[in-house]
């Protein structure tokens, strides 16, 4: 209690009341003036902890000093009976009084009239950072609206099912489901569909459906999973709105494992997802769609959805034929599996994977897709591989095929199939080979539009920009590629890398494994780039040389150097005569072959390419494509 006297005589609580009122008006104060000049908010953050540390302080100061008439003193050498801690503590009530009356009016002030004190300058620049914010926010989403405009309602992505079996080894299986219902809905005129390779490369990604519609540029999204065990089979599916991450449509089937109940199901999940997104969209009606079963015979199925994976990739095209051989012994009138073979024969000799003869490749072929039209005369598969082998043919004069046939099959594949990739790919080649390279360039460009990451349009479109002086969109489709992983260095557009001067992207590409990798002379090359007019032989021949050295098959790579006059010395010519920039297309040799292929026959029939012309005597001549003379 006296301890309670002692600090209630010394004014230690006016004190500390005094200091807190004080303290707080400061705060203020500084608060109001920090806003005015902008300052950091530290500058509060520093006031605030300071008044903070000096009250501890100040109440130590009221016990052991006291203020009197002659100034400070301690506490302990004044007399108590000459001591005015009376007075003090008037005063500081007084004081105390004061603050809080400011600290009340300062609050009311701040409270009444702090947006009124602007001037009108402050208030002019105010308003016009009010307008351009909303111009911003209307220019943002407006932005958002075209967005979302890019991505059609009526769009859709299938993305590969997730194999749920015991022993995870039907990934084959689950994917074929997946590729199948994709190719059923691909068939429906009202809908959008992403194509395979682009939804199938969020294969065991782990992210989620919204971001995967968003790099598909697609609405809506199917998954699913498909668990086999023993003689019964599950298939789940369902049908996801990205925009809003909601269900649309759902179902689980349980089935015997049987052929007819695989295709069934295929069936009964098209005509479910068509129905769902018809009455969420009001889309024209679409009739029931019915699917055709390809096979009786459910191990034959099986095997052939083991090997159609590889040949899509390309890869391991020895192995898919012999699944293919062991499906069709089980059944002899599998169509579908008729025609992936008669592609493998072409793609096993160019890709490595045949030992026996081209010639024999091609014969085959044509038996293989001939054999599978006799039993579906509308395989657009079919239809197209036999093209490509008669055009293969033609081209290095091997067997000569009409070209206008070759033609009209790929289109009649194309009225069937439109978004088929391989064909688009083909029948641009077809009109490359043709020198019409703009009627090329459309069918890669719409190939491209299809299948983004389909490695073989994205190359020939970039190789025919390049044909037709298109340098810069050249070369964004070949940064583009590689970008996305799906060009190499060794597919770039060289000639358009030197015209635009990039020497680094030229000799990078020229270091790629299968070119010229650690040769010393790739700089020269770049400078022969640079100045094709001047005589190269030396340096032709060197490189062609070092191709040889390095046992690497050089008829595939006088692209590269036809630009300085090459030309491949163990063949008769070097066939892609259009496929790469020629530095005399007027030459005998070069003519001669036009002549041989059947060129010449097709531009008298239907019209020379822009750059060529008829002359007399049967002959005709064509402008340089890359203006070299």
């Amino acid at each position: 209690m006296n301890v309670f006297n002692e600090l209630k005589r010394r004014n230690v609580f006016r004190v500390a009341v005094a200091y807190v009122v004080i303290s707080w008006l400061l705060i203020q104060v500084v608060g109001l003036a920090a806003e005015s000049f902008e300052a950091p908010a530290w500058v509060m953050k520093m006031v605030i902890t300071l008044m903070a540390i000096g009250f501890i302080p100040a109440l130590f100061f009221s016990w052991a000093f006291e203020l009197t008439s002659e100034g400070i003193k301690k506490e302990t050498e004044i007399d108590r009976d000459e001591s005015i801690t009376n007075l003090t503590a008037k005063r500081l009530d007084i004081i105390t009084i004061i603050v809080v009356v400011a600290v009340i009016g300062l609050l009311v002030i701040d409270r009444l009239v702090p947006k009124t004190t602007m001037t009108n300058t402050a208030i002019t620049q105010t308003d016009k950072a009010l307008d351009d914010s909303k111009a911003d926010s209307t220019k943002v989403a407006t932005n958002n609206s075209k967005a979302q405009k890019l991505i059609s309602d009526n769009s859709i992505a299938v993305l590969p099912f997730t194999d749920l079996s015991q022993n995870g080894d039907q990934e084959y299986f689950s994917d074929g489901m997946a590729e199948e219902i994709l190719n059923v809905l691909v068939q429906v005129d009202a809908l959008k569909v992403a194509s395979r390779t682009s939804a199938f490369q969020f294969k065991g990604r782990d992210i989620g459906i919204p971001e995967i519609a968003k790099q598909l540029k697609v609405r809506h999204v199917l998954e699913g999973s498909v668990r086999k065990s023993g003689n019964t089979i599950r298939i789940t599916a369902q049908l996801i709105d990205a925009q809003t991450d909601k269900h649309l449509w759902s179902d689980t089937y349980d089935r015997p494992l049987t052929t007819d109940n695989i295709f069934a199901i295929q069936d009964e999940i098209s005509n479910a997802i068509v129905k769902a997104l018809s009455e969420k969209l009001v889309i024209k009606a679409t009739p029931h769609i019915s699917l055709k079963k390809t096979t009786n015979n459910l191990s034959a199925y099986e095997l052939f959805l083991k090997a159609r994976p590889m040949f899509h990739s390309r890869r391991r095209l020895d192995e898919a034929d012999a699944l293919l051989i062991q499906a069709l012994i089980l059944d002899p009138n599998y169509a579908q599996a008729w025609a992936v073979r008669a592609a493998l024969q072409s793609l096993m000799h160019e890709y490595g994977f045949s030992d026996t003869s081209i010639a024999l490749n091609d014969k085959n072929g044509i038996e293989y897709a001939d054999r599978a039209l006799s039993i579906d005369s509308n395989l657009a598969l079919a239809l197209a591989v036999k093209s490509k082998i008669k055009l293969n043919s033609t081209e290095f004069l091997r067997k000569k095929y009409d070209i206008t046939q070759i033609i009209n099959n790929y289109k009649k594949a194309l009225q069937i199939e439109p978004h088929n990739p391989s064909t688009l790919n083909w029948i641009g080649l077809a009109y490359q080979f043709l020198s019409y390279h703009k009627q090329a360039l459309e069918y890669f460009t719409l190939c491209v539009e299809y299948e983004p990451r389909y490695t073989p349009c994205l190359a020939n479109s970039a190789t025919t920009n390049q044909l037709l002086g298109n340098y810069e969109v050249a070369v964004n489709l070949y940064r583009e590629g590689l970008s996305n992983g799906v060009l190499e260095l060794s597919d770039a557009p060289f000639w358009a890398l030197a015209q635009l001067n990039n020497e680094l992207a030229f000799v990078s590409g020229l270091n790629a494994p299968y070119l010229f990798p650690r040769w010393h002379r790739n700089g020269e090359l770049f400078q022969a780039y640079k100045n094709p007019s001047v005589d190269h032989s030396e340096l032709v021949n060197a490189a062609y040389e070092y191709l040889s050295e390095k046992a690497k098959t050089v008829e595939f790579w006088p692209v590269i150097l036809a630009p300085l006059g090459f030309h491949n010395p163990e063949g008769e010519l070097f066939v892609d005569v259009f496929g790469g920039i020629q530095k005399d297309l007027n030459s005998i040799r070069i003519k001669t072959y036009i002549k041989k292929a059947g060129i010449y026959e097709y531009w008298q029939t239907y019209g020379y390419p822009p750059q060529c012309r008829a002359k007399d005597n049967d002959d005709f001549e064509c402008d340089q494509i890359s203006r070299l003379e």
